[in-house]
């Protein structure tokens, strides 16, 4: 037993009594805040009113475990408000920041329907627009610690699975709570603390989306930082290589507290006479106990870390290499893997002469291995948004496609920040570089154009039905589409491809991903996708294809038309000739033909996804012309705009955060889905750690 008294335990106690009230008094850190502007009230009216009794009643309806959701009023002046506490703060902790919240929000956006406001320990976000289950974010947060890790790869390879296993933990957390912490051991003995949470009215699969969207953007955005955090109204991550949440994870059901405050003692309970020496012994020996137990635990721990340590040590230098989310999954196709240095060597250090093009996720090279087989090497950009999730679907999935129309994918290379992506070498390059070329479009006369047409139909077929899963490409164009030597179509770039079991149909997304002039409008205005997506894109493919014009720049003697609209009112009105390409028009045998394939592609971009046919259906119509076709209805109509159509469109949102210690954030915000692009205008803000 170990006994201290005078100085010693007095100093000791303060250090204890300092420590218990700074873990209970500290009070939640405001981040940052967001005003929407796209609606506003007037002072005293009855969205103002709405919204004051909104956020006055609010507190008072606690789910239990630290969510709070309420609606006020009618119509327009309806007001939806929200709050979520941290899963690890206590109870009196996330009522006194919804406090703070309420009347914080409402001073800094003082007219604005709809805000958000984003503390350390809560959020609280109103809105005259529903909240509930939506998932569409409009705005990312970041914040990222300066610090970076002395060994990137490692810190990264072990931070993913983390992630992953928290990730995975929270979406299942059922309808109260969905808020997972844990931590791993990271590099050079550290300890890497990671926390997730979404707001449990969301599905177990929208939770598990939201995270994987906010979680792939680590890559790009903190690489190598020791700690960094997202924040969406819907969910969140934090991760640091310090402990910064609270031990038990789990918060007891707490029941809704009363609607009036409860009244407390003015001054605590006096300890009985003759009690006093014994607790203050009590607190000693309790005290020692612990500091024993610490100092245990952390020997064990640096034993414990040492073994791990020598583990990792024998995993060969190539698996060693992968990192964050590719990882694990990556590990069953080490033999696709290459060796960067021979893959540099090939393509001659990447050189200018070796470049065949830059896309819109990186830049393709060419290169020749040892044994003169040549190679196709695409180099992802850091900067580009195709992150580790579209790196691994190129990986697993289409070296697993075995198909005459779909590109073959030899292998990939992985070192450091470096990512690449070897294929079979395609000597004519891309459609879009025929098809849209002046003079190389005389070289595709109608027959090489219509197998091309039928080869890639085939080839979307096999994605399908054929093959073992249902694939939809989410992104197909004339620049995915490669031609070999022999001018056979091959389809590539399945970046931003989704795998649909056989029984499923349709999903949905907030995450937009893919090229403006070729999206469904279902998808680019709603996020959902079907195999019906890709048929639409085929169809606007197919009328590029017979007019040798891009889709949204179609030229009309002087004036510039959006193609899908000329095209159908040329159909209409038994014109459709005026738009073919005039180089084809040569051959006038195969005019019936060429307006048949005019009639399939308005059939694939109906607006109505029942009314589009399935790519089985289209390969049929291509190749038996005894077949009696649809009368198409009115195609899907774009706003047109001035952006460049074959433009990546990547729903990329950047931010960052300010005061209380914090740098002021930049805001990116998204541009409307129909008629703008927003650039991955990326900047990052640095906070210290306390």
């Amino acid at each position: 037993m170990f006994i201290l008294s005078g100085k010693p335990l007095s100093l000791l106690l303060s250090f204890i009594s300092i420590l218990i009230n700074t873990t209970t008094l500290a009070q939640s850190d405001f981040l940052y805040h967001i005003c929407e502007n796209t609606a506003n009230y007037t002072t005293n009216s009855r969205y103002q009113r709405n919204l004051n009794t909104t956020l006055s009643t609010l507190p008072t309806t606690n789910n239990g475990f630290g969510f709070y959701n309420l609606t006020t009023g009618q119509g327009n002046d309806t007001v939806n408000s929200i709050a979520l506490c941290r899963g690890d703060v206590t109870p009196d902790v996330c009522q006194s920041c919804l406090n703070d919240s309420t009347v914080k929000l409402r001073q800094l956006c003082p007219n604005q329907k709809e805000a958000v406001g984003y503390y350390d320990n809560c959020l609280l976000q109103y809105s005259n627009q529903n909240i509930l289950g939506n998932t569409r974010v409009k705005t990312y947060v970041f914040m990222a610690n300066p610090q970076n890790s002395t060994n990137i790869d490692r810190f990264n390879g072990d931070l993913g699975p983390l992630l992953r296993k928290l990730r995975g933990d929270a979406s299942a957390g059922g309808p109260l709570q969905k808020f997972a912490t844990d931590n791993t051991s990271g590099p050079d003995f550290s300890t890497i603390y990671g926390l997730v949470q979404c707001t449990p009215d969301l599905s177990e699969t929208q939770c598990s989306d939201c995270l994987e969207d906010i979680i792939n953007r680590i890559a790009l955005y903190f690489n190598g930082r020791v700690g960094g955090r997202i924040l969406v109204p819907m969910c969140n991550f934090r991760y640091e290589t310090y402990r910064f949440y609270n031990q038990s994870a789990r918060v007891t059901p707490q029941p809704p507290p009363p609607p009036s405050p409860t009244v407390l003692p003015s001054s605590p309970p006096v300890s009985p006479p003759g009690k006093k020496s014994n607790t203050t012994r009590t607190v000693v020996i309790i005290t020692v106990i612990v500091i024993v137990a610490v100092i245990i635990v952390i020997a064990s721990l640096c034993i414990i870390m040492r073994s791990r340590k020598k583990k990792r040590q024998a995993i060969p230098q190539a698996v060693e290499s992968i990192h964050t989310e590719t990882a694990m999954d990556i590990r069953t196709e080490e033999s696709l893997q290459y060796d960067f240095s021979i893959v540099k060597a090939a393509t001659n250090d990447f050189s200018e002469e070796n470049k065949l093009g830059r896309g819109g996720f990186g830049t393709v090279y060419m290169g020749t291995l040892g044994e003169g087989n040549q190679i196709a090497v695409k180099r992802l950009a850091w900067d580009s948004g195709q992150g580790d999730v579209e790196f691994k679907n190129e990986v697993l999935l289409v070296a697993k496609l075995q198909h005459r129309n779909l590109v073959r994918l030899l292998g990939f290379s992985i070192e450091g920040s470096e990512r690449l992506l070897i294929y079979e070498f395609m000597p004519n390059a891309s459609l879009d570089q025929f098809i849209f070329d002046p003079t190389k479009r005389t070289i595709l006369d109608w027959e090489k154009r219509y197998n091309i047409i039928k080869g890639i139909a085939k080839g979307l077929l096999y994605l399908h039905e054929d093959s073992r899963l249902r694939i939809i490409h989410r992104d197909m164009k004339a620049s995915n589409v490669l031609l070999d030597a022999q001018m056979t179509p091959k389809i590539a770039d399945f970046g931003m491809a989704r795998l649909f079991k056989t029984e499923e149909t349709q999903g949905d997304t907030s995450r937009i991903v893919g090229t403006y002039g070729y999206m469904a409008p279902e998808y680019a205005m709603h996020g959902q996708y079907s195999v019906k997506s890709d048929v639409f894109s085929y169809g606007v493919l197919v009328l590029e294809m017979v007019t040798g014009q891009k889709n949204q720049c179609f030229q009309n003697g002087e004036s510039v038309e959006d193609l899908l609209s000329f095209a159908w009112k040329s159909w209409r009105n038994g014109t459709a000739s005026d738009i073919i390409d005039p180089t084809l028009k040569a051959g006038s045998s195969s005019l019936r033909d060429i307006i048949r394939s005019i009639h399939i592609g308005l059939l694939c971009v109906q607006e109505n996804v029942i009314d589009r046919p399935t790519m089985a259906s289209v390969v049929l119509m291509l190749n038996s012309f005894s077949i009696t076709l649809p009368v198409p209805s009115q195609p899907a109509f774009f706003v047109r705009s001035n952006i460049d159509p074959e433009m990546p469109l990547l729903h990329e949102y950047s931010s960052s955060t300010g005061s209380n210690g914090f740098e002021k954030p930049k805001i990116s915000k998204s541009k409307s889905r129909s008629s703008q692009y927003s650039l991955n205008e990326v900047s990052m803000s640095d906070f210290v750690p306390r």
